[in-house]
């Protein structure tokens, strides 16, 4: 299986992270991605960027080596209501948006409070993508979050590095999920959540996951530009219009 693109990547702005934008985008260049995320912590995340580093993306170039840039965010998602730390007027100008929970920006609590977080924040127009939802940190009704994500047409992802690096226990549950988007035709987005540049592109443990369970290609979005680039414009992403 080819994956052609990992949108979720951290550098040195992340405050946990150890790379810089230019060598994310080497790494990418070199492993043959063709479009690559830009996505560090939104700044409820210790030791997080200020908002202002969200807000100045812009002056990132949209192409290094070959590769495109694509300017966006791990937003950390705050409490069962959905909300975010950043606001909707620097979301709607992102080309990519990851919604997640974080332990040190939400504290868990239980099944319910968890799943309706995820789902109040699938329901803001400008979220793209559900960040690492097998976190066993914060249990879910996993069914629900997946036809949730089906309406609002948020892609769900199966991240790398929680079968290797970081949410230890999570296998399962991202077996459980990736077995639900194939039931309800859900599609996935493969990413991987690089916190060094070594680690962009490194998909390995997710893609044995997705054949394990024998995932149609169809959806997995990262086996086509052509159809990536469709979502993008499918959610109103105005550099793909």
């Amino acid at each position: 299986m080819k994956l052609l693109l990992d949108v979720h990547n951290h550098t040195v702005s992340s405050g946990h992270a150890y790379s810089t934008v230019q060598e994310v985008a080497l790494e990418a260049s070199k492993k043959g991605l063709k479009y690559v995320g830009i996505t560090d912590h939104g700044p409820k995340m210790p030791g997080g960027p200020h908002i202002f580093h969200i807000g100045n993306l812009k002056v990132i170039p949209d192409n290094i080596d070959g590769v495109e840039i694509l300017k966006g965010v791990e937003a950390n998602i705050l409490n069962k209501e959905g909300e975010m730390d950043i606001p909707e007027r620097l979301l709607k100008g992102l080309d990519i948006v990851i919604a997640s929970l974080h332990d040190v920006c939400m504290e868990p609590s239980n099944v319910e409070e968890h799943t309706k977080a995820l789902l109040n924040a699938m329901e803001n127009e400008y979220v793209d993508i559900l960040g690492h939802p097998g976190n066993p940190s914060f249990p879910i009704d996993k069914e629900k979050v997946v036809l949730a994500a089906k309406k609002t047409n948020t892609l769900v992802e199966i991240n790398n590095s929680s079968f290797s690096k970081s949410r230890k226990g999570s296998y399962e549950n991202c077996r459980e999920i990736a077995l639900l988007c194939k039931k309800h035709r859900v599609p996935v987005i493969v990413n991987s959540d690089s916190h060094i540049s070594f680690d962009v592109g490194v998909f390995d443990e997710a893609i044995k996951l997705l054949e394990d369970i024998e995932m149609p290609e169809e959806l997995i979005i990262n086996t086509s530009t052509d159809r990536f680039v469709e979502y993008l414009k499918s959610k109103g992403k105005g550099r793909f219009i």
